[in-house]
């Protein structure tokens, strides 16, 4: 079969602040595990991602850390690249929207939108703080919602219940920078008339994806459309971010929310040049599927604004799916960055060196795809012991050491199968059909496990046979049993790859299979040859201490304000 182009996005993280589990489990690890697969599949794959480094957010940091918001951006894109680096995110090209290639292509992708009257040039009445002496666009502001009536709603946004906000919909708006209350005064804007994309949006997501796109998304979406959609500004008062490119401009930058989709396109141009490869094809070619790995909160710039904008400059491919998650608390809690409640990235690397692979089992196995879920410390070690330990690696244990014990590490060569072996092997090729058609369907959950389902056939498989009372009694049966009992390893070590690619590895090294395997290796009936030598016995994963969980949990309690 002709391979399939796919371009990856995952949602472009902010540099004001470190990543935490709630970014992993929402975007960063199912991101990561679809495009693992679909490598393995062979197709054609780029997956994309970069520093968010304009808007209010990064300005807001560097007033109160008494720096420039390029010291900030710097900071922390550096802190975010090298924990994906480290926890294994493997990006095809990871961007940065301060980069002179995304501010062509934004300020190019503006001027073509303007260009054809795409905008709507209006002077209205903003939120201004008399103290500051400036417009407080987005997060400069917070109040009440006026849907829910959150009272910590942003100016742009309500995290509480995901409605899309203009700062001058706040009750009771407050500065974030003098703590004032604003007041209003003209300014000039370009607006977005999302209106006249209303008939294109419906016929495009509520006709064409009804089906396939997730519920929580479908239904998010369609509550906009039911509603009407209103023009949105796409510019803004501030100092820090892309220069409106056209007259009348001056003071003002492109909004975050209308630069930071385009810098997908722009880190795949910069990947481009850096390979000497054309990127159109990943943008422009109608055979290609886009695919948007976001949180809820950007489901709205993801599926209403942004295929509004690539609408309207006409040569795009519009996003195939928009797998958007819900979000992940924290022992029962919202995550906070303010209140610092939250796991961060590089402290985990550093508390549980090793443990990529554990944190992102347990966040995909509580993955929150169609609510919001909780992750505990006390889930996550026994998730660890009870699942990681005493299912996957007890399994791997159990058949590598036997394999020396018996055989001094060499693959014995099987007699004839009974029932019970052909019985277990076709459940085994079962299985890995079953986690494509998840993984197929974003379903990471099941996908994973559907994965430990293959270790607990092996276990039940030894369990059931019991080679080391047959090994006295009926040495040949007990090649046959250990023969097939590495096939269920080897197809174990292959479907775990895109989900924990270190233990993958590890378990390849362990069995001798190749670590660049594909998916289709799992259709061959003998993955491990007889004659085969095994290399010793690896624990693959270690027990979570109590004393490891308490220490965590005091630290939470201590961070938090």
């Amino acid at each position: 079969m002709p391979q399939q182009r796919y371009t990856i996005t995952a949602a472009l993280p902010y540099t004001n602040g470190p990543i935490h589990i709630g970014h992993l489990a929402g975007v960063y690890v199912p991101a990561d595990i679809y495009a693992r697969y679909l490598r393995m599949k062979g197709e054609d794959v780029f997956f994309v991602c970069g520093s968010d480094e304009h808007g209010a957010a990064i300005s807001i940091r560097a007033k109160k850390e008494g720096k420039t918001p390029k010291e900030i951006i710097d900071h922390y894109h550096n802190m975010i690249l090298s924990s994906f680096d480290d926890f294994g995110i493997s990006f095809d090209h990871y961007g940065r929207t301060s980069d002179p290639i995304h501010h062509r292509t934004a300020s190019n992708f503006f001027k073509a939108l303007y260009d054809k009257g795409d905008f709507i040039e209006e002077t209205t009445e903003q939120l201004y703080d008399q103290e500051a002496e400036q417009f407080l666009a987005d997060r400069f502001v917070v109040g009440n919602c006026p849907h829910c009536g959150h009272e910590e709603a942003y100016g742009d946004q309500c995290e509480s219940c995901g409605s899309s906000l203009n700062a001058t919909d706040l009750i009771n708006p407050t500065s974030t920078i003098s703590g004032s209350v604003p007041v209003t005064k003209a300014t000039k804007h370009w607006f977005l008339p999302l209106e006249r994309h209303q008939n294109f949006l419906e016929n495009w997501i509520m006709k064409d994806h009804g089906d396939d796109w997730k519920p929580n998304v479908y239904g998010q979406v369609k509550s906009w459309l039911d509603d009407g959609l209103k023009a949105r500004a796409v510019t803004r008062d501030l100092d820090w971010g892309i220069p409106v490119p056209v007259q009348g401009g001056e003071n003002k930058v492109l909004y975050v929310w209308f630069d930071a989709p385009i810098g997908y396109i722009s880190a795949t141009k910069d990947w481009a040049q850096q390979n000497n490869t054309d990127w159109e094809p990943y943008w422009k070619d109608k055979n290609t599927k886009l695919i948007h790995f976001i949180g809820k909160d950007n489901i709205v710039f993801h599926c209403i604004i942004f295929p509004s904008m690539l609408k309207a400059e006409g040569s795009y491919v519009l996003p195939t799916n928009v797998p958007a998650n819900e979000f992940l608390k924290l022992e029962g809690q919202k995550l906070s960055t303010s209140k610092n409640w939250a796991v961060w990235l590089h402290e985990y690397l550093e508390d549980f060196p090793g443990k990529q692979d554990v944190l992102r089992y347990v966040l995909t196995a509580n993955a929150p795809e169609n609510k919001d879920n909780d992750f505990t410390w006390r889930d996550f070690q026994a998730r660890n012991d009870n699942e990681l330990v005493a299912i996957y690696g007890n399994f791997i244990n159990r058949i590598v050491v036997l394999i020396h014990k018996y055989y001094q590490g060499v693959v014995p060569a099987p007699n004839d199968n009974t029932q019970l072996d052909d019985e277990t092997l076709e459940e085994l090729y079962s299985l890995p059909t079953k986690i494509s058609t998840a993984l197929e369907n974003f379903r990471f959950r099941e996908a994973s496990q559907i994965l430990l389902k293959i270790a607990r056939l092996g276990n039940k498989y030894l369990a059931d046979e019991e080679p080391w009372k047959q090994q006295k009694t009926n040495p040949e049966r007990v090649k046959t049993i250990m023969y097939n009992g590495l096939q269920i390893a080897a197809v174990l070590a292959i479907a775990t790859t895109p989900f924990l690619p270190q233990t993958a590895n590890k378990l390849k090294t362990i069995l001798g299979l190749s670590l660049q395997s594909n998916w289709s290796d799992m259709t061959q009936s003998e993955l491990v040859a007889a004659g085969t030598t095994l290399a010793p016995s690896e624990l693959l994963f270690s027990k979570v201490e109590n004393d490891d969980i308490q220490i965590q949990l005091d630290k939470l309690k201590n961070q938090s304000v």
